[in-house]
């Protein structure tokens, strides 16, 4: 069966393709396509020249693999392979099903021998301990679901239809989410299904099976609160005020390990907010965004776009899909919507906003952050599709021609 490759992910591992030394981890909400991405990487290997004996994978969640539990088996079944002559590529899929699996890995990898790849239950692989177990020696490759992009490739790829306004065919990606294996249904309703069952299966997989929640009707609303209030600026004390009121009485603590585990499940990302001036993050304060949009489609039956948060989510993500850092920027009583770090350093500054055609007023009062900053660092202006603008030499794009094009910030 032919697999959908996703570049923008491909690029970034195949320098390591060939790294014994540094055990290659694939994170990403579950089912946001981590599995076929191993797969594509295996694809490529043999395309290569690589033999097929020394391409071993091992699904832990597939039948002949299932009885894997304990390191010792997991050691048992790698074992079957060692007389391969050669570098061997390992790949391990839902890793976290094996009790003590670093110490089995971290030894292979000391070997020499083994170039290593593993995906697992995010809530597990984010907690710390592969960290501590394996002393820092693997590299963290994070998958976000389908760019729009991507979500266009893969129609043409599947043989789907696909709108030829690309206005209209961004606004039904915003509805259905960009979970791969939606695109396998053509029903919208039935896309929702199978995002709630995503969900859910997070919930029992990823949350309930490792972490003990005691109250799960208050984790739920917490969840649910978090979902449905995507993109806004808040703290751990505006959202205890807020679920007061909604009658819900819950620790600050509590509430702070909750936003935790959602976070480790790749549910939601954290973006903090940042002091351009003072160059230090601001504590307390921070915006959340859904690691998919269908999060929030599949859970409320609206079908209306709010594009103010809708936007800057998908900027948000794509943004992070293409390894960026980001963070929500402050400059004395404006706010700019993003600053985006890359690996040398460099920064890029966003502004966000679905027009700035409707009146002059907005058009100032969205060029005006980006106007307040002094050093050199380009500068954009993001909007839904606007006739372009030039104005001190801000950068002014449509967000679905910049991610067709594939650019980066």
């Amino acid at each position: 069966m032919r697999l959908f490759r996703r570049e923008a992910y491909l690029s970034k591992i195949r320098g390591f393709y060939n790294d014994a030394g540094m055990i290659k981890v694939i994170t990403g909400v579950r089912r946001c396509g981590k599995s076929c991405l191993m797969h594509t990487i295996a694809e490529e290997l043999l395309e290569s020249g690589v033999a097929e004996s020394n391409i071993i994978f091992l699904d832990l969640d597939r039948h002949g693999y299932k009885s894997i539990k304990t390191a010792d088996a997991l050691e048992m079944t790698i074992n079957k392979y060692a007389n391969i002559p050669g570098l061997k590529y390992l790949f391990i899929d839902e890793i976290q099903n094996v009790k003590g699996f670093e110490e089995v890995v971290n030894a292979y990898r000391v070997d020499g021998d083994w170039s290593i790849f593993m995906t697992g239950s995010n809530s597990y692989l984010l907690s710390g301990e592969l960290a501590t177990k394996l002393t820092g020696r693997y590299i963290e490759f994070e998958m976000q679901t389908l760019t729009f992009k991507e979500h266009c490739d893969m129609k043409v790829f599947l043989g789907k239809p696909i709108n030829q306004n690309t206005t209209a065919e961004f606004d039904e990606y915003i509805l259905e989410g960009g979970f791969p294996k939606a695109l396998d249904y053509d029903n919208l309703s039935d896309k929702r299904i199978y995002t709630s069952s995503v969900v859910t299966e997070i919930i029992e997989k990823d949350i309930k099976r490792r972490v003990k929640i005691r109250n799960a009707s208050v984790f739920d609303q917490v969840q649910a609160y978090i979902i449905n209030n995507f993109g806004a600026t808040t703290s751990l004390s505006n959202i205890l005020e807020d679920l007061k009121q909604q009658g819900i009485s819950i620790k600050r603590e509590t509430l702070n390990r909750y936003l935790q585990i959602l976070e480790d499940a790749k549910i939601i990302h954290k973006c903090t907010r940042f002091d351009m001036k003072s160059r230090k993050s601001l504590r307390g304060e921070q915006k959340y965004y859904l690691s998919d949009l269908s999060f929030y489609f599949s859970r409320n039956t609206d079908n209306r776009i709010n594009y103010g948060p809708v936007l800057e989510n998908i900027i948000y993500s794509y943004a992070k899909s293409c390894g960026l850092e980001i963070s929500v920027g402050r400059i004395g009583n404006l706010e700019c919507d993003f600053i985006c770090r890359n690996a040398s350093l460099d920064y890029a500054y966003l502004q966000v906003a679905l027009t700035i055609m409707d009146s002059r007023e907005t058009e100032d009062r969205e060029y005006r952050p980006l106007e307040a900053i002094r050093d050199n660092y380009p500068k954009y202006l993001i909007t839904r599709n606007d006739l372009i603008q030039y104005r001190n030499g801000i950068i002014h794009v449509n967000a679905i021609d910049f991610m067709l094009e594939g650019r980066s910030f």
